[in-house]
């Protein structure tokens, strides 16, 4: 079993493996509410799951000594690509071990490899609409291999891997507790644009559940690797000598603007092929994540050219935050954190 839907498990280490960087973000429940105790993130200089497993668990051990937690056990996801998920029907009132027994049977015919290559995992979802004798399930499965890249690392660092999730779960996970916490109480959907290293993520929540979700081969790379190429600029460096001002002459109109119209362009199509699609809703509101969403003022402009209210996401925006945890660093990286987050608040499903 893949121990997506287990029981509750404690308090977990949400450990975020990008193409880019190493993230480990561990909260506690503070009330209704939570604390984030302890935070790090350490860059990778190349395809994490194109390394040694040694040298990963390298990093990983360096980021959870720099986080200063003493968590061991931990909650990892696998990418959404690498997952098969199918929500099915089953007669309703069976047990777990039934229900797991029955599905066994059925999932031949989902899962387009040996059974026996795969880790599998299902959640009841609710009634079939118009049909109480039925219920509605959600199959998920990936290869066992996608499993132990994550699991190797993690145990080679020390660390215990006690939840292997779905990176589109955790984002949900995150995501709803976000829409909890914003200003509105409408009903109306709330969308995301994370734009990550390689791929940006369009999704829309509504009703709790993520209800749309689309993916594009555009990143931040290619921003940072103009940088470097032709100012010898990381991105970090670039961006904050674009909030002091002081960014070398011609580097925003050759680079950084280029970008971001390119940016704008990918937003304005992702909502219309929303609007167009069968899951369409009123949108209220587009959060902004990842690399790309620092750039300085893009929230108001990208506001101004779709006419959505569009803020950067901040997971922690109703968190309290440890005395021991780096607020200002934490502030910084916010945007990059929210599959971190929905990791680290696996612990408290």
């Amino acid at each position: 079993m893949l121990g997506l839907f287990s029981k509750k498990s404690g308090s977990l280490l949400g450990i975020d493996i990008s193409a880019t960087s190493v993230t480990l973000l561990a909260l506690s429940h503070q009330g209704r509410s939570y604390r984030v105790e302890a935070y790090a993130r350490e860059d990778l200089a190349s395809d994490p799951f194109g390394a040694d497993p040694e040298a990963l668990a390298r990093v990983l051990s360096r980021a959870w000594l720099k986080s200063g937690s003493r968590r061991r056990d931990v909650a990892v996801a696998v990418s959404g690509e690498a997952v098969i998920s199918k929500l099915i029907e089953m007669p309703a009132g069976l047990g777990d071990d039934e229900l797991e027994h029955q599905l066994q049977l059925e999932a031949a015919q989902y899962i387009p490899y040996p059974l026996e290559d795969v880790a599998i995992d299902f959640e009841v979802q609710g009634a079939v609409p118009g049909d109480p004798r039925r219920v509605q399930v959600l199959l998920v499965a990936c290869r066992n291999e996608d499993v132990e890249a994550l699991e190797a690392p993690m145990t080679l660092a020390g660390l215990t891997p006690r939840v292997v999730d779905t990176m589109p779960l955790a984002l949900q996970r995150c995501l709803a507790m976000l829409t909890e916490s914003l200003p509105s109480a409408s009903p109306l959907a709330v969308a995301l644009l994370d734009i990550g290293a390689d791929m940006t993520t369009f999704c829309v929540m509504h009703g709790q559940r993520i209800i749309y979700s689309r993916e594009q081969l555009f990143g931040s790379r290619q921003l940072t690797q103009a940088l470097e190429r032709r100012y010898a600029l990381t991105l970090d460096q670039a961006l904050l000598a674009e909030r002091q001002g002081c960014l070398p002459q011609g580097c925003a109109e050759d680079t950084l603007r280029p970008f971001e119209q390119a940016l704008l362009q990918q937003a304005h199509r992702s909502l219309q092929l929303f609007a167009e699609s069968p899951q369409q809703q009123p949108v209220e509101r587009l959060l902004l994540a990842g690399d790309g969403s620092r750039l300085t003022g893009l929230d108001g402009r990208l506001a101004k050219q779709v006419g959505i209210v569009t803020v950067i996401a901040d997971p922690f925006v109703s968190m309290s935050i440890a005395p021991h945890v780096d607020a200002r660093a934490l502030a910084e990286q916010a945007p990059y954190l929210l599959r971190a987050c929905g990791l680290a608040l696996r612990g408290f499903d």
